[in-house]
């Protein structure tokens, strides 16, 4: 059995979740970096950790590193990794890729070197000399950070975040797998209750749905490996089996969104059935001034609005001081939310109870956890 070196990248500070996941799907050597964990994996694990991984945004095999400081050296490095044990004659291997801090730094010099090589290297195998690139596609990624460089293929194709549900949104959507963490941190309950006052297109929702119920987040979409020969189409058949075994729909799960937008709630609605998650969840218009939770025990998690302008930052914190009055400590419950605000607690008004670092695209935020009746 084919053992790979994988490299998970997710976003900053997330690196531990991701790790985690990863040895709960039985992954060995796993071993958390900045901004990605890489771990060892059969063709089987490229499968379960594409389709069940909740938190990472990308499952990438790395072929090589190597230390490259002129061309020349980008190209004997890449020429010499093993292209025809995964690249076929017809196959597809456009390049992309980032320089950080290195002798080499122009970006598309480097994807023409690297290109060049893959061709050289595949003309060898193949006695080809052209390639249709009609076939299986085969994206190959480069890192070169500090003068390494670290070559990757990679196996998802569209980004992990992207489920399959959320095709329509609303102007500012939260990133799937943000949300997720989000929903994991709060430690949504399989028998809980989840509220998102903000639900916008109802992302916290449907994550806080799929993770409180075990669905495996890439149930309902493809991947490019799918189409490569190391992993054959059984692999993806079994995994999808073994992955839709360990749900538990039956636990009592419920989650609610409100918003003041109507269009809001009705995206809600409709990306929570095209996740296959609809008898969850129900939405409807409501201020949050008319929160109101019920139940033992649940969480409430949201994405307040956050204004750039004056005007809008004088809104939204108005919203924050109207979150701390409703949001009032209840055993069993717990509040939290996301924002870039530094002011967010003094608006609030009261220190949160544990505070975690968090990105939301480029944007550095903290999650404000209150659990504390």
């Amino acid at each position: 059995m084919h053992t790979y070196q994988l490299v998970l990248p997710c976003l900053l500070g997330v690196e531990g979740l991701v790790a985690e996941e990863l040895r709960d799907m039985g992954a060995e050597n796993v071993a958390p970096e900045n901004g990605r964990v890489l771990c060892a994996g059969s063709p089987e694990m490229i499968a379960r950790a594409n389709i069940r991984s909740r938190f990472a945004e990308r499952v990438l095999v790395l072929l090589g590193t190597f230390e490259a400081k002129s061309f020349e050296s980008l190209f004997r490095g890449v020429k010499a990794l093993p292209w025809t044990e995964w690249i076929g004659r017809d196959d597809a291997f456009p390049v992309k890729g980032r320089c950080l801090s290195s002798q080499l730094m122009s970006v598309p010099d480097c994807q023409a070197i690297i290109k060049k090589a893959v061709v050289e290297s595949l003309k060898e195998a193949y006695k080809l000399e052209h390639f249709p690139e009609t076939g299986a596609n085969y994206q190959i990624q480069f890192l070169i950070m500090k003068d390494k460089v670290s070559i990757m293929l990679d196996t998802s194709g569209a980004g992990l975040h992207k489920r399959g549900y959320r095709k329509n949104s609303n102007e500012a959507p939260i990133k799937e797998t943000l949300a997720a963490v989000m929903a994991k941190l709060s430690r949504v309950r399989t028998d809980g209750t989840l509220i998102d006052p903000f639900c916008g297109s109802g992302t916290i929702l449907i994550e806080g749905a799929m993770l409180a119920m075990h669905i495996a987040p890439g149930l309902r979409r493809h991947f490019a490996a799918e189409k490569w020969k190391a992993v054959p189409g059984n692999i993806w058949d079994n995994e999808r089996i073994a992955a839709k075994a360990l749900e538990r729909r039956d636990e009592g799960f419920l989650a609610f969104g409100y918003d003041i937008d109507p269009e809001a709630v009705r995206l809600t609605l409709e990306n929570a059935k095209k996740a296959g998650v609809a008898q969850y969840i129900s939405a409807e218009v409501r201020d949050i001034k008319d929160f109101s939770n019920d139940g033992p025990f649940g969480c409430v998690i949201c994405n307040p609005p956050y204004g750039e302008r004056l005007l809008d930052v004088k809104t939204a914190e108005d919203i924050y001081k109207t979150m701390g009055r409703v949001f009032t400590p209840k055993r069993g419950w717990s509040y939290a939310a996301i924002s870039p605000d530094e002011r967010f607690e003094t608006c609030f008004g009261k220190k949160a109870d544990r505070r975690r670092k968090l990105y939301n695209g480029m944007i550095r935020c903290q999650y404000y956890m209150y659990f504390k009746a």
